[in-house]
């Protein structure tokens, strides 16, 4: 028995995206929903406390950085992820994964989960997922079995594992969690990207073994499998086949596309999908691919960019990305965005926040995260409530015509 269930509600004009609600041992996440990423346990510049006043209902950290600080073991004794940061809501647990990515194909260059060039570029912001450009001067070594590799804090060596992955995920005991999986570069040929799937099918298979031999977590975490395939059509939807097909709790649609290729190989993958298991699109956060995601029936989604790009200064309006360190900005004295007031950030302007993080203080980066999550939050809230309303087609295209603009 799955520990989770999940319940559509209402569906768009073609049938395709959806509301509904997915409930967890931790409460209720109603979808489409936006999960801010709590890497390290906590969601930078952002108070745990404030993240339910924002709208937040479920935070997602990552496995690779927890085991290794503080250690999966810490945070089980404090009595999981949720209780260790003072989280009263649902948490999910990503795989670990990512980082085989982001130490080994990626190592070294400036490339994200999406071609090079494909980021949003609004005042010269470039936006990269967390992890990528790493700094530790070491890379990952992926073989069928697993991957080994050495830490960013201090070069020790160590070993994931599927079963590794699990054991460890278990551990941090998030409602939802992912298996293990190899997400490749979008820029890999053809060949790698089947050689990965393939090795990624395998991985999930010894990530369901291994989660269903722990029969107290099979009754309290819900395990999802990861669709990959990179850019290519045939094999997103061959991956979605073979990931629906093994019976997991819901699917997750792993990164690696180029922009342009992005919707068909969604559509592709999410065309083989069981339609009544929750989807979760990994480290998908800029607001017209969350619409993007939600109108091919996507119904989570999580991603670093809100709180990265705020801590460099720049933040979501309705009209676009703006760049507070930008002269223009030091002497206006206009909310942060004129038509959407963030809980937490109303009393503050352009020109104050401009200044703290021009002065490098604290209260800036984290004013402008909080207002980046608070942003996202309320465009997911408000696709859910245009679904409910039957007019989801018309709020997209009303936020992407205002955003486009600017």
């Amino acid at each position: 028995m799955s520990a989770i269930n999940f319940k559509i509600e209402k569906r768009t004009a073609d049938g395709v995206g959806r509301a509904g609600v997915l409930s967890t041992p931790h409460g209720i996440i109603r979808t489409p929903a936006f999960a801010p990423v709590g890497t390290k346990a906590n969601v930078k510049g952002v108070f745990p406390g404030a993240l339910a006043a924002l709208g937040a209902e479920v935070v997602l950290a990552n496995t690779y950085h927890l085991y290794l600080q503080p250690g999966e073991k810490i945070v089980k004794n404090a009595g999981g992820l949720g209780k260790f940061m003072g989280w009263q809501g649902p948490t999910m647990t990503d795989s670990g994964g990512f980082q085989v990515f982001s130490l080994g194909a990626a190592f070294g260059k400036t490339i994200s989960k999406f071609v090079k060039g494909d980021a949003p570029q609004e005042e010269s912001v470039t936006v990269y997922d967390e992890g990528v450009a790493s700094q530790h001067g070491q890379l990952a070594i992926i073989d069928d079995e697993g991957v080994s590799f050495t830490s960013h804090l201090d070069g020790s060596l160590h070993r994931f594992t599927p079963e590794r992955s699990v054991e460890i995920q278990h551990a941090l005991g998030a409602d939802i969690f992912f298996a293990f999986d190899e997400c490749t570069s979008p820029t890999e040929p053809y060949a790698y990207q089947r050689e990965a799937m393939e090795r990624t099918h395998r991985w999930a298979e010894r990530s369901l073994k291994a989660h269903r031999q722990n029969i107290d977590a099979t009754g309290k975490q819900a395990l999802f499998g990861i669709v990959q395939g990179g850019r290519h059509e045939d094999l997103r939807k061959e991956s979605a086949r073979e990931i629906a097909s093994m019976g997991f709790d819901g699917i997750g649609i792993g990164g690696s596309f180029s922009k342009e290729d992005m919707r068909g190989a969604l559509s592709a993958a999410v065309g083989e999908l069981p339609e009544d298991l929750p989807r979760h699109f990994l480290g998908i956060g800029e607001p017209g691919d969350i619409l993007e995601g939600i109108a091919n029936g996507m119904d989570l989604f999580d991603c670093v960019a809100a709180t990265r790009i705020g801590r460099h200064g720049s933040i979501y309006t309705t009209r676009g990305i703006i760049h507070l360190k930008n002269e223009k900005y030091r002497s206006e004295f206009s909310p942060l965005d004129p038509e959407f007031s963030v809980p937490g950030t109303e009393p503050f302007t352009r020109a104050y926040v401009s200044h703290l993080l021009r002065a490098g203080e604290m209260l800036g980066s984290a004013l402008a995260s909080m207002h980046n999550v608070g942003f996202i939050l309320n465009l997911v809230a408000g696709a859910r409530q245009a679904i409910l309303d039957g007019r989801f087609e018309q709020y997209r295209s009303e936020f992407t015509e205002k955003y486009r603009r600017y």
